[in-house]
Protein backbone atom coordinates (compact mmCIF):
# COMPACT_ATOMS: atom_id res chain seq x y z
CA UNK A 1 0.00 0.00 0.00
CA UNK A 2 1.54 3.39 -1.33
CA UNK A 3 0.10 5.85 0.39
CA UNK A 4 -3.86 4.89 -0.08
CA UNK A 5 -2.59 3.00 -3.32
CA UNK A 6 -3.39 -0.48 -3.13
CA UNK A 7 -1.13 -1.70 -5.94
CA UNK A 8 -1.96 -5.35 -5.36
CA UNK A 9 -5.72 -4.51 -6.06
CA UNK A 10 -4.90 -2.82 -9.32
CA UNK A 11 -2.83 -6.20 -10.07
CA UNK A 12 -5.83 -8.45 -9.09
CA UNK A 13 -7.97 -6.00 -11.04
CA UNK A 14 -5.33 -6.77 -14.55
CA UNK A 15 -5.39 -10.31 -13.76
CA UNK A 16 -9.43 -10.56 -13.58
CA UNK A 17 -9.82 -8.25 -16.42
CA UNK A 18 -6.89 -8.51 -18.67
CA UNK A 19 -8.40 -10.85 -21.33
CA UNK A 20 -11.65 -10.54 -20.80
CA UNK A 21 -13.91 -7.00 -20.47
CA UNK A 22 -15.87 -5.77 -17.19
CA UNK A 23 -19.53 -5.22 -18.59
CA UNK A 24 -19.43 -1.96 -16.28
CA UNK A 25 -17.31 -0.56 -18.78
CA UNK A 26 -17.94 0.59 -22.51
CA UNK A 27 -15.52 -1.62 -24.62
CA UNK A 28 -13.60 1.52 -26.53
CA UNK A 29 -11.81 -1.18 -28.74
CA UNK A 30 -13.38 -0.21 -31.84
CA UNK A 31 -13.61 3.21 -30.85
CA UNK A 32 -9.54 4.03 -30.72
CA UNK A 33 -8.48 1.41 -28.63
CA UNK A 34 -9.17 0.55 -24.94
CA UNK A 35 -5.81 0.60 -23.36
CA UNK A 36 -5.84 3.53 -20.93
CA UNK A 37 -9.64 2.62 -20.16
CA UNK A 38 -8.45 -0.80 -18.86
CA UNK A 39 -5.38 0.83 -17.28
CA UNK A 40 -7.98 3.66 -15.61
CA UNK A 41 -10.18 0.85 -14.51
CA UNK A 42 -6.93 -1.02 -12.80
CA UNK A 43 -5.98 2.33 -11.14
CA UNK A 44 -9.08 2.90 -9.96
CA UNK A 45 -9.16 -0.83 -7.97
CA UNK A 46 -6.42 0.26 -6.41
CA UNK A 47 -7.61 4.25 -5.33
CA UNK A 48 -10.99 3.45 -4.47
CA UNK A 49 -11.75 7.00 -5.97
CA UNK A 50 -12.52 9.06 -8.74
CA UNK A 51 -11.82 12.86 -9.25
CA UNK A 52 -15.38 13.41 -10.35
CA UNK A 53 -14.04 17.39 -11.54
CA UNK A 54 -15.46 18.04 -14.60
CA UNK A 55 -13.28 17.91 -17.79
CA UNK A 56 -10.49 17.77 -16.23
CA UNK A 57 -10.65 15.32 -13.69
CA UNK A 58 -10.91 11.52 -13.67
CA UNK A 59 -13.73 9.40 -13.63
CA UNK A 60 -16.16 6.92 -15.54
CA UNK A 61 -19.87 6.56 -15.11
CA UNK A 62 -20.95 5.41 -18.46
CA UNK A 63 -19.17 5.74 -21.97
CA UNK A 64 -20.83 9.22 -22.89
CA UNK A 65 -20.28 10.55 -19.20
CA UNK A 66 -16.63 9.90 -18.35
CA UNK A 67 -13.36 12.60 -18.81
CA UNK A 68 -11.37 12.53 -21.65
CA UNK A 69 -8.05 11.34 -19.01
CA UNK A 70 -10.03 8.29 -18.73
CA UNK A 71 -9.83 7.13 -21.91
CA UNK A 72 -6.67 9.25 -23.41
CA UNK A 73 -3.32 8.07 -23.30
CA UNK A 74 -1.95 11.58 -23.41
CA UNK A 75 -4.57 12.89 -20.94
CA UNK A 76 -4.13 10.41 -18.25
CA UNK A 77 -0.28 11.52 -18.60
CA UNK A 78 -1.76 14.74 -17.82
CA UNK A 79 -4.20 14.37 -14.97
CA UNK A 80 -1.90 11.74 -12.78
CA UNK A 81 1.13 14.05 -13.19
CA UNK A 82 -0.65 17.09 -12.21
CA UNK A 83 -3.10 16.16 -10.02
CA UNK A 84 -3.41 17.97 -6.46
CA UNK A 85 -6.97 16.73 -6.10
CA UNK A 86 -9.38 13.72 -5.44
CA UNK A 87 -7.69 10.29 -6.57
CA UNK A 88 -4.46 8.85 -7.71
CA UNK A 89 -1.39 10.75 -8.35
CA UNK A 90 1.77 9.77 -10.04
CA UNK A 91 5.50 11.22 -11.31
CA UNK A 92 7.42 10.10 -14.27
CA UNK A 93 10.28 7.78 -13.01
CA UNK A 94 13.15 5.92 -14.81
CA UNK A 95 12.30 2.04 -15.44
CA UNK A 96 14.30 0.73 -12.72
CA UNK A 97 11.73 2.78 -9.95
CA UNK A 98 8.56 1.78 -11.51
CA UNK A 99 6.94 -1.26 -10.10
CA UNK A 100 3.96 -4.05 -10.33
CA UNK A 101 0.76 -1.26 -10.31
CA UNK A 102 2.90 1.34 -12.29
CA UNK A 103 1.84 2.58 -15.25
CA UNK A 104 3.71 2.82 -18.13
CA UNK A 105 3.31 4.87 -21.44
CA UNK A 106 4.46 4.11 -25.10
CA UNK A 107 4.94 5.46 -28.33
CA UNK A 108 7.34 6.94 -30.58
CA UNK A 109 8.62 10.21 -31.91
CA UNK A 110 5.39 11.45 -32.88
CA UNK A 111 3.83 10.90 -29.56
CA UNK A 112 2.32 8.07 -26.89
CA UNK A 113 -0.44 6.07 -28.22
CA UNK A 114 -0.59 2.99 -25.72
CA UNK A 115 -1.00 2.35 -21.84
CA UNK A 116 -0.52 -0.45 -20.07
CA UNK A 117 -0.50 -1.63 -16.16
CA UNK A 118 2.86 -3.31 -14.64
CA UNK A 119 2.02 -6.26 -13.40
CA UNK A 120 5.32 -7.73 -12.37
CA UNK A 121 9.21 -6.99 -12.68
CA UNK A 122 11.89 -9.87 -13.01
CA UNK A 123 15.47 -9.61 -13.81
CA UNK A 124 14.99 -6.02 -14.72
CA UNK A 125 11.85 -7.28 -17.08
CA UNK A 126 8.79 -5.29 -16.67
CA UNK A 127 5.42 -7.64 -17.51
CA UNK A 128 2.18 -5.42 -18.57
CA UNK A 129 -1.05 -6.09 -18.45
CA UNK A 130 -3.44 -4.30 -21.24
CA UNK A 131 -6.32 -4.01 -23.61
CA UNK A 132 -6.33 -3.78 -27.28
CA UNK A 133 -4.66 -6.31 -28.18
CA UNK A 134 -5.44 -7.79 -24.71
CA UNK A 135 -2.04 -8.78 -22.59
CA UNK A 136 -1.46 -10.45 -19.55
CA UNK A 137 2.07 -10.93 -18.57
CA UNK A 138 3.32 -9.44 -21.39
CA UNK A 139 7.40 -8.73 -21.60
CA UNK A 140 7.64 -5.16 -22.01
CA UNK A 141 10.25 -5.82 -24.04
CA UNK A 142 8.12 -7.46 -26.78
CA UNK A 143 6.89 -4.08 -27.74
CA UNK A 144 7.88 -2.26 -31.02
CA UNK A 145 7.20 1.14 -29.82
CA UNK A 146 10.59 2.36 -28.70
CA UNK A 147 9.67 5.24 -26.46
CA UNK A 148 8.42 4.39 -22.35
CA UNK A 149 7.50 6.89 -19.95
CA UNK A 150 7.02 4.97 -16.62
CA UNK A 151 4.29 6.83 -14.64
CA UNK A 152 5.38 5.60 -10.38
CA UNK A 153 1.60 6.15 -8.32
CA UNK A 154 2.73 7.48 -5.13
CA UNK A 155 -0.69 7.84 -3.53
CA UNK A 156 -4.25 8.71 -3.47
CA UNK A 157 -5.83 11.68 -2.58
CA UNK A 158 -9.85 12.36 -0.84
CA UNK A 159 -10.45 9.46 0.64
CA UNK A 160 -10.81 10.05 4.17
CA UNK A 161 -13.23 12.74 2.54
CA UNK A 162 -15.49 10.51 0.54
CA UNK A 163 -15.60 7.94 3.18
CA UNK A 164 -17.25 10.70 4.93
CA UNK A 165 -19.39 12.00 1.89
CA UNK A 166 -20.79 7.93 1.35
CA UNK A 167 -21.29 8.35 5.06
CA UNK A 168 -23.32 11.14 5.03
CA UNK A 169 -25.19 10.43 1.79
CA UNK A 170 -22.99 13.13 -0.49
CA UNK A 171 -21.67 12.03 -3.68
CA UNK A 172 -17.79 12.47 -4.16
Amino acid sequence: MRNGYDEAAAVAYAKRWAMSRNPAYLDFHGLGGDCTNFVSQCLYAGAGIMNRTPVYGWYYLTGNNRTASWTGVEYLYRFLTANKGAGPYAQEVSQDQAGPGDVVQLGDRSGFTHTALIVDVQGGECYVAAHTLDSWMRPLSSYRQPVRRFLRIRGVRGKQQAALASRSGNVV
